[in-house]
């Protein structure tokens, strides 16, 4: 099966058109202010609206109080909301919404044990971890940590780039792939090179 390809941190409809037209499944909007890719609610609506069918749009939120994602989901018509803070699954669960949660590498996380408590989570996403930084770092981790009954089912995520995405898939096989930093010009600003270097690479692998 083909690796899936999200690209997140869209900020303008530029980029998302671009990102759409290179053979994105799924754009992501960052919903948590401290990020330089957070984008305003109304902005993404905006943007979400020029955004053909069949390309499923996902909202990042960290932490965030309830009532903000209600808003978010309200406003935007976000098809899926992707938690990356510390969310347990009741938390999850309440919006209405399927959902996907984002796990950090720490040493020693037991992947298997967190998949069963997110059981009802669409994906499990697997980023980098950095102290005080709950994603965006623009690390890699070492991939030999996900144990390979999970990588059909996991979203592979952390400093992923054009030079190292096909080699990313052929060695961990995921569901998907997820990009942000590693496809921009600037913090937020997409670069249509490394995009369709990025979508050249993916499909190389996809057909190794």
């Amino acid at each position: 099966m083909a690796v899936r390809v999200k690209i997140c941190g869209i900020t303008r409809v530029e980029d998302a058109q671009i990102a759409v037209a290179a053979g994105a499944h799924s754009l992501g909007f960052v919903f948590y202010e401290p990020s330089p890719r957070y984008i305003d609610p109304c902005v993404a609506a905006e943007i979400i609206s020029a955004i053909p069918p069949f390309v499923t749009t996902t909202a990042l939120f960290v932490d965030a109080d309830p009532t903000y994602v209600r808003e978010v989901i309200t406003l935007t018509k976000i098809d899926l909301l992707q938690f990356h803070g510390e969310e347990p699954p009741v938390y999850c669960e309440q919006f209405d919404r399927p959902y996907i949660k984002a796990l950090r590498m720490k040493p020693g996380i037991d992947l298997i044990q967190q998949a069963k408590y997110y059981a009802a989570a669409r994906a499990i996403l697997l980023d980098a971890y950095k102290p005080g930084i709950p994603g965006g770092t623009g690390e890699s981790f070492e991939w030999s940590m996900i144990p390979d009954s999970l990588r059909p089912h996991i979203i592979l995520a952390g400093g992923l780039t054009p030079g190292n995405v096909a080699q990313a898939i052929q060695k961990v096989m995921p569901y998907a792939v997820d990009i942000s930093g590693g496809v921009e010009a600037s913090r937020g600003i997409k670069d249509i090179h490394k995009i369709k270097c990025f979508f050249e690479e993916v499909a190389r692998a996809n057909n190794n």
